[in-house]
Formats: C-alpha cells, sequence, structure tokens
C-alpha cells in the first residue's frame, strides 16, 4: 500500500511513469463546465493526473474524443433485466455505467436469504461495480402470496459484507408511518447508512414522518411540484426511466445548475431489447441534454451528485486522487460512448471472459401446478354487472380506477375487446395455496389471445392478461412448463416464449439471445393487438400492491390508497 502511495504521489508529479495514460481527451469540468485539452494519468485504480502531458507504461489513444466521469446508476434491479447479474455486467458496462445500487428484491422475494448471498457473489466477480442495498420490503405486504420472509436477523449478516451499501427501498411507507415493529427494527438497524426511498405521491406531514426515519432518496417522484417538494425537504430526487416506468420527461425541468448536486438518475427496471435499441444511462443523459437540461449539470447528476448523495466518496469526477472510472465520448451532446474504463483498466471482452463464474440459483422455484380455463372464468359479484377495472397507461406505474359494465352469460362475466376491458389474474406459483386472484385490466389492447408472466412484482407469482379463459390457462401453463418465463397464447397453444428459470426471474442465456427473444415476444403479442410498448414489465407491475391506485394479487383486487383489499359488496 505504501507503495503504490508514492507511485501515485510520484506519477502525479510527472516523476515516474503512470500505469496507465489516457491521451488526449477533451476533458469536461464538471464544476465549470469547461471543456479542456489534457491527458489522463492512472495508477492502479486512481487517477493521478489531469490538466497535463504524462508518460505511462500502457497508453489509451483519446483522439481527441471527450472524457466524463464513469456514470452511476443509482437504483434498479438486475433481476428486471431478465439476466444474471455477469450478464447485465457485459450488456451495461459498454454504455458507461461503471457502479450501480442494485436491490436484490425480485431474487429476495422468491429465494430469501440464498438469493442475497447469490448477488453477493456475483457482485465480487463482476468487472462493474455492483453495490448492494439489502432488501426491506420481503415480503412487500401480507396482502399477496410470497415464498420468502427477511426479517432483520437475515440481513445483519450481510452488514460487513464489502459489497453492502445500505438499506434498499422503503416501499412499506404504511409501515414507517404507523410505526410497524419489523419496519422500525430494521431502520433502526440501518441508521447511519444509507436507506434508499420509495414513497409515490406521499407529500405534506407523511412525508415529514417518512423523512424523519432517515430515508434520503426517492426514485418514485412522477411529477415535478411532487419532486420539488422532496427536494425542498432534504430528499434526493433519483429521476427513473426504464423500460415499464418513465418519469424523465415529467421531472427534466427540475434538473437545473441549482439543484443538481441533489438529483441523480436511475433505471428501475430495463430490458436487454431496451438496452440494445436505446441505450441505458447514456440514453438518459442524452434525452435530457436535448430537453435543454445544461450538459454538464447533466453529466455531474450521472456521476458525481449520485456518488455524494450515496455516499462513495472516492469517485464521480475526473481529477487526481479519484477512482479511474472514465467514459469516452465520441460526441458530448449525444452521450456516444465509444470506450469505457473501469477501476483503471480498459473495458475489452477479456476482462469480462477472466471472471470468475457464480453457479445459477433457483432453478426449481417453480412449484404451481397446471391450471385448466375453469380457473379464470370470473363469477358475477354481489354488485352485478359493474366491475372495478385496474386502469394501465404506458410508461407509468401509478394504476387508475375505472368501472365497466359487463355482459354475463350463465352467471360469467365476459371481458369486452371492444371497450378493451380484459381479463387478468394472478396465479399462485410458490406452491403454498394454488390461490388464483381474478380481475380486470383496461389498456393492453388485446383483440385476442393472452399474456402471462411470472416476473410479477414484488412476489412473483403468474400474471396472466386475455382475452378468453382457454388462452390465458394457456400461455400459464406455458411459463409453468418453462420453470418461469414470459409467454403468449393464441387459440389454445403458445405462439412465443422466453424461459427465465433462474427464480423464474433470470435467464440462463447471454442478454443478446435474450433481446432476440424479446423481440419475438413482443412481435407475437403486437399480433393479438396489444398497444403497450412494453406489455411484459407493465404487466409485472399490476400485481405490486405498494404504488397506487388499483391492483391485483393472488389474493384479490387491492385498494392501495386504503391499503386493503376492494370491497365489492
Amino acid at each position: 500500500m505504501a507503495n503504490d502511495l508514492r507511485h501515485r504521489i510520484l506519477a502525479g508529479q510527472g516523476k515516474r511513469e503512470a500505469d496507465l495514460v489516457v491521451r488526449n481527451v477533451r476533458l469536461l469540468d464538471l464544476v465549470t463546465g469547461a471543456v479542456e485539452p489534457s491527458d489522463i494519468a492512472i495508477v492502479g485504480d486512481t487517477i493521478v493526473g489531469t490538466y497535463g502531458d504524462y508518460e505511462g507504461a500502457e497508453v489509451i489513444d483519446g483522439a481527441g474524443r471527450f472524457a466524463v466521469p464513469g456514470f452511476i446508476d443509482t437504483h434498479l434491479h438486475i433481476e428486471s433485466s431478465l439476466v444474471s447479474p455477469l450478464e447485465f455486467d457485459r450488456c451495461v458496462l459498454p454504455h458507461g455505467v461503471t457502479t450501480i445500487f442494485c436491490d436484490p428484491h425480485e431474487i429476495a422475494n422468491v429465494l430469501g436469504v440464498e438469493g442475497l448471498r447469490y448477488f453477493a457473489e456475483c457482485a465480487e466477480a463482476s468487472v462493474m461495480d455492483i453495490r448492494i442495498n439489502l432488501s426491506s420490503c420481503v415480503p412487500a405486504t401480507p396482502f399477496e402470496t410470497a415464498a420468502a420472509h427477511l426479517p432483520v436477523e437475515d440481513l445483519l449478516p450481510f452488514l460487513d459484507h464489502p459489497k453492502v451499501h445500505g438499506l434498499a427501498e422503503m416501499m412499506n411507507y404504511p409501515g414507517v408511518l404507523d410505526l410497524d415493529p419489523e419496519v422500525v427494527a430494521k431502520l433502526e438497524a440501518f441508521a447511519g447508512r444509507h436507506v434508499d426511498g420509495h414513497a409515490p405521491l406521499v407529500r405534506g406531514a407523511a412525508l415529514n414522518g417518512y423523512l424523519a426515519a432517515g430515508i434520503r432518496t426517492d426514485h418514485e417522484a412522477t411529477s415535478a411540484p411532487e419532486a420539488l417538494e422532496k427536494l425542498r425537504k432534504g430528499m434526493a430526487i433519483l429521476i427513473r426511466e426504464g423500460s415499464a416506468s418513465k418519469d424523465l420527461d415529467a421531472l427534466a425541468e427540475i434538473l437545473t445548475a441549482d439543484t443538481s448536486a441533489f438529483v441523480a438518475l436511475c433505471t428501475d427496471d430495463r430490458s436487454p431489447l431496451d438496452i440494445g435499441e436505446e441505450g441505458h444511462l447514456d440514453a438518459m443523459i442524452r434525452r435530457l441534454i436535448a430537453k435543454g437540461c445544461p450538459v454538464h449539470h447533466v453529466y455531474r447528476a450521472a456521476s458525481h451528485s449520485a456518488a455524494r448523495i450515496f455516499g462513495l466518496a472516492d469517485r464521480g469526477l475526473i481529477a487526481p486522487g479519484w477512482r479511474a472510472d472514465i467514459v469516452l465520448l465520441d460526441n458530448l451532446e449525444q452521450c456516444r460512448v465509444s470506450d469505457v474504463v473501469a477501476g483503471g483498466r480498459l473495458v475489452t471482452p477479456d476482462r469480462f471472459a477472466a471472471r470468475t463464474s457464480v453457479a445459477p440459483v433457483g432453478l426449481g422455484s417453480m412449484k404451481a401446478t397446471r391450471v385448466e380455463a375453469p380457473a379464470f372464468r370470473q363469477p358475477m359479484g354481489r354488485s352485478g354487472r359493474e366491475v372495478p377495472v385496474i386502469g394501465v397507461k404506458a410508461g407509468l406505474l401509478l394504476t387508475a380506477r375505472r368501472t365497466a359494465v359487463l355482459a354475463e352469460r350463465d352467471g360469467e362475466l365476459l371481458p369486452s375487446t371492444q371497450e378493451d376491458v380484459l381479463k387478468l389474474a394472478v396465479v399462485e406459483r410458490h406452491g403454498r395455496n394454488g390461490n388464483v386472484g381474478l380481475g380486470f385490466v383496461n389498456g393492453f389492447g388485446l383483440k385476442r389471445g393472452a399474456i402471462a408472466s411470472s416476473v410479477a412484482h414484488d412476489s412473483h407469482n403468474i400474471t396472466v392478461v386475455g382475452t378468453n379463459a382457454e388462452d390465458m390457462a394457456a400461455a400459464v401453463n406455458g411459463v409453468i412448463e418453462r420453470s418461469g418465463g414470459f409467454v403468449v397464447a393464441d387459440g389454445g397453444r403458445v405462439t412465443a416464449g422466453l424461459a427465465l428459470p433462474m427464480a423464474g426471474l433470470m435467464s440462463l442465456e447471454p442478454f443478446e439471445t435474450v433481446a432476440h427473444d424479446l423481440e419475438n415476444l413482443v412481435r407475437a403479442a403486437r399480433a393479438l393487438g396489444c398497444t403497450l410498448p412494453e406489455p411484459f414489465l407493465q404487466l409485472a407491475f399490476l400485481a405490486l400492491p405498494v404504488i397506487p391506485h388499483l391492483k391485483l394479487t393472488d389474493r384479490g383486487l387491492f385498494d392501495v390508497d386504503r391499503f386493503a383489499f376492494v370491497d365489492e359488496n
């Protein structure tokens, strides 16, 4: 360590050769916004020199490209990329994302402690710096059937792990405000460490109480007024733009020279298909710049501000003494990434190939048995033909509360493709009780067939939407046969599928294969009339009873605002 320190000090002065020099770049200064020519000298994983000429044992020709700090994704669930953490590493790091804060909440809900151990092992093997915030709400609520339970006693053994950072999104905001004993125990155990927030539409005095618990961030703001109130009350805002949840357009106006120190970026959930077509954080950066946000403040939010908000004091700037995470861009405004240096070394295919392999887990997690069509036939309730309907809007996790008057036949309520009111069901898949929750949904646009998914936040039962019970049964059975996954069914048979056998959440295949299969699935769903750009990820959130307003679990239709099941009497 002492020799390394001496090497850094001498190389920074140009008195000794650096390990690596990135020569002839145009360096973006995140403090002033100036762009100036420079070399970047690196020893080990640390930058030792800028704004000068340096010699190194290895030289990368910057060729006049722009140099900015590595991007930091402040909140995501790797599982929702549908690939393993090491495939996610290979998929996303070339887009300039050198650090992520992930919550292994999805796999933890299925596998519990085993899922946390798997992620910790992958984080130690990855090229990207994967930091883990331990899942705070497993299960998310008592209103659905989950496979796992993580009390505070199960989290404590991970606190000293080098990749564990803090406590992940505290979704149970009613539990915080009502002093739920288990929630309070977790907040007390993580006092002094980072605690991530999750507070959709929480405002006023309720927000004060939530923040008084020591919670510091929120990625659930969906409007500028909501985000500004949270900023004024000391809460950092993580602007989110994923595949299903798209808040960038609504929140871009809050990213200014005044606020950029308190704003960061996150994707939350982004599929390999979208990453391949649009990018990752690089896509968010170019869109924010195109919307008029100040260029260096956008890059500041993507790096330095993110690091400060989450307490990483060693990264987020290209400056001597800082971690050598560097992104080389062909175009600054378009954020066109051409090379990435992570931890002082150029990212190449050889670095990924040299990683330690980690064995998959959860290959036997699918416990559901085959279903038949009668399981999806909805009897007419006491309220007659008028029923509550979940309203879905593309790019928004918030759902609307709607009603519809449906036709009936032999005591069964019928969907209406003309009104786009389709059958919705959640099938318990953990082998606990075989529940099937039934409801109706608007917004998918299907004219025939069904689509189903075992990715269904947060308990990850099987969610299916369809125009008829027979195709719904075929789709659900197709998911079961694949040990988890996405399926499209039409005419009583599966027309497209993607197997996700690892905990029913992740593929064992390379991300390129998963992206190709997703293209086929979306194409098959559109052939049924589906109008949603991301139907499977949108479907995945319909069973999440912590995001307003109306959701469906395996136990029935749930009113998130009242935090109670819908009373149809």
